[in-house]
């Protein structure tokens, strides 16, 4: 396993003592737009996904993991990128039970869902999810949840929804567009993970003084 998938796993378990909180709010969303199920996967995307990618950032400030990943065998990249694979999962995992959501539902109501529509509606989630977390990690890598938790999860959403507003974006206004949705997103994820080092800034994980180095015994006390 590498460092970035065990750093994934390390914040799949930081993240469980919030899964209540996570199954409530995924469960509002599905409740509210029931009545507009072809858009159920975007409003996950840009309601749920980011708020579930920021429970490790919280339990890092709550529990101060930020010492204890200053010490683990791993690079300093793979620390900050595991934040980015643990996001991807989230959305992956997110959409893949939305979709089947929308699927089920469209189904008992006799509703025709095709295949373009449901590829729309996940591009549409991934460029979404993709921006959000463009805009919401950097915030959350250089000042952390305590400091920058509510613009870090409403300014992304805010402008999501700012855009949507004044550009009238709708499905149908994107169906020539959907092509450019997928690359636009792995472009601006992948920027933004690539650039984690630089957003981590003066924030950099310490151990504190005394602390042995990582692989090392700390002598017994006398």
């Amino acid at each position: 396993m590498t460092a970035i998938a065990r750093m994934t796993v390390l914040h799949l378990r930081t993240a469980m003592p919030y899964r209540n909180q996570i199954l409530l709010a995924f469960v509002a969303v599905v409740v509210i737009m029931a009545n507009r199920p072809t858009v159920l996967v975007p409003a996950l995307a840009l309601l749920v996904v980011p708020s579930i990618a920021g429970y490790p950032f919280l339990a890092a400030d709550k529990a101060g993991l930020d010492t204890l990943y200053a010490v683990l065998p791993a690079p300093r990249r793979a620390v900050l990128l595991g934040y980015y694979a643990w996001a991807l999962a989230g959305f992956l995992v997110t959409a893949a039970v939305g979709t089947a959501f929308t699927l089920v539902y469209t189904r008992f109501e006799s509703t025709a869902l095709t295949g373009h529509t449901i590829l729309l509606d996940l591009s549409l989630a991934w460029a979404m999810f993709a921006v959000n977390i463009a805009i919401q990690f950097p915030l959350l890598i250089r000042y952390g949840y305590s400091r920058i938790s509510v613009w870090g999860t409403t300014l992304p959403i805010a402008l999501a929804v700012m855009a949507v507003v004044r550009l009238h974006v709708s499905l149908a206004s994107l169906q020539d567009r959907a092509a450019l949705l997928i690359p636009m997103g792995i472009a601006v994820f992948a920027a933004s993970a690539a650039l984690a080092p630089v957003f981590a800034g003066h924030r950099r994980m310490r151990a504190p003084a005394g602390t042995p180095p990582a692989g090392t015994v700390a002598p017994a006390g006398r």
